[in-house]
């Protein structure tokens, strides 16, 4: 028998590993603090790996002589740091993952529009008739697909929680969207830990591998001053775009790789604004790196249906349209969702703030917002910076309030819009559960 492991965390990735593990030779002891649904319960059962929910037995713990960690439990939760202090390893499911694969592997991070462009760009691959996997934040645990699956191929949609607990694993291509304050009270509120882990991503990769990025993304190409990156670089933007780089030149998203060039219209790409052009574009470069034809490229971008719970423009109710972004858990997001929209705005914000700075939606709310219901357990924050820039703000303890709420707030020809810019979990599970009450409370209207 191999080494005993534990895994912390009873969720989809956590089960994955454990059935990894034991696949691999491990004696496996899998321990989640909180319950364990009924679906991954009767998994465990199944293949009668050793588990408990809603506690930590710290004896079975300590003995393993590898610990995976689900990304929610912080690295500064007390049982992490006693497994530290007697050099027990932790890494992520990820790393874990990883280190039974030869699969070729493309990682997207980022502050925002990583979910987008990992979908795109898993679409785009599957379409090419490649034998793909979608993997990380997105569809299913890496380490099951690894364990039962045989894929040449993973997109893998990776988060900083993720990075921090990834030593010798490496993506074949990474790509990383842009780096926004986010999450920072996991980061002692300093950026740089945040972009630090962010730049994880390319930890192990070599010269013949390849590093995508934004250009007009300030704190990126900042970073990139700063270190000694191996990858070769390659960057999009919506400027005008130079050898190897992507860029836009007269409404069309032009992409130029090795003497290979893709020209599309901006109007033809499945999903608009200006961060769905850098989602098109960064997914277009990985495709073309793996050498995709053209033709199969220009379909995919162009017929591809977005994502749930992402400016999901989903139902009218007497004129007003309404909007859920959901998934706009930092004020990056949402910016990007205020500046999409032509029409006066309702917006449903809140939640828990992370370190939240809402300076840089003040402009747009005073150019597009014509009122805003708090949804949250503390909204003091968002009417301190929004007062006397917004007329209307009113406050919601329910998802029913805050959809009835806003309805009453907007005319004919207006839009409701949820984009919290704050994490759910204050009163939701997760921001899908929040995104599916606020579609069934509209439709309740």
């Amino acid at each position: 028998m191999k080494n005993r492991i534990a895994i912390l965390g009873g969720g989809e990735s956590g089960v994955g590993a454990a059935i990894l593990a034991q696949k691999e030779g491990f004696s496996v002891f899998l321990s989640d603090m909180g319950k364990i649904k009924e679906k991954y319960k009767n998994v465990l059962s199944n293949y009668k790996i050793d588990f408990e929910e809603e506690k930590h037995s710290t004896e079975k713990i300590l003995n393993a002589e590898l610990v995976v960690k689900s990304p929610g439990i912080p690295d500064k939760a007390p049982l992490i740091i006693q497994l530290k202090e007697k050099g027990i390893q932790v890494i992520s499911e990820i790393e874990f993952a990883g280190r039974y694969t030869n699969a070729k592997t493309i990682c997207i991070t980022g502050s925002n529009g990583k979910t987008t462009t990992t979908l795109l760009l898993y679409h785009i691959l599957k379409n090419a008739g490649l034998n793909v996997g979608l993997a990380g934040n997105v569809g299913k645990s890496f380490a099951w697909q690894v364990a039962e699956e045989n894929f040449d191929i993973y997109v893998i949609e990776i988060s900083s929680f993720q990075l921090d607990g990834i030593y010798e694993c490496t993506a074949d291509n990474s790509i990383l969207m842009n780096i926004t304050p986010d999450h920072l009270d996991r980061y002692n509120y300093n950026f740089q830990n945040y972009i630090d882990s962010k730049f994880r991503i390319i930890q192990n990769q070599t010269k013949n591998d390849f590093f995508v990025i934004c250009a007009d993304d300030e704190v990126t190409q900042n970073e990139i001053k700063k270190r000694n990156i191996i990858p070769a670089i390659i960057s999009f933007s919506l400027g005008e775009p130079g050898e190897n780089s992507a860029g836009v030149k007269n409404e069309q998203i032009v992409i130029n790789i090795h003497k290979n060039q893709f020209i599309m219209s901006i109007l033809d790409l499945a999903v608009q604004g200006k961060h769905n052009t850098y989602n098109s574009m960064a997914a277009g470069i990985a495709s073309m790196i793996l050498e995709i034809r053209n033709e199969q490229l220009r379909e995919s971008l162009s017929n591809f249906t977005g994502v749930e719970h992402r400016l999901e423009r989903f139902l009218k109710v007497h004129g007003i349209e309404f909007i859920n972004d959901s998934k706009a858990t930092n004020v990056n997001s949402t910016w990007y969702a205020l500046e999409s929209i032509g029409k006066p705005i309702v917006w449903i914000a809140g939640g828990v703030d992370k370190g939240n700075d809402y300076a840089m939606l003040k402009g747009l709310a005073k150019e597009k917002v014509k009122a805003i219901v708090c949804l949250g357990k503390d909204n003091q924050k968002i009417h301190d910076a929004f007062k006397g820039v917004v007329k209307n703000i009113v406050d919601a303890s329910s998802m029913d309030e805050a959809v009835k709420a806003a309805y009453y707030l907007a005319r004919n020809g207006d839009t409701v819009l949820l984009s919290p810019a704050c994490a759910s979990f204050d009163l939701f599970e997760n921001y899908e559960d929040r995104g599916t009450q606020f579609k069934q409370k509209v439709r309740n209207l």
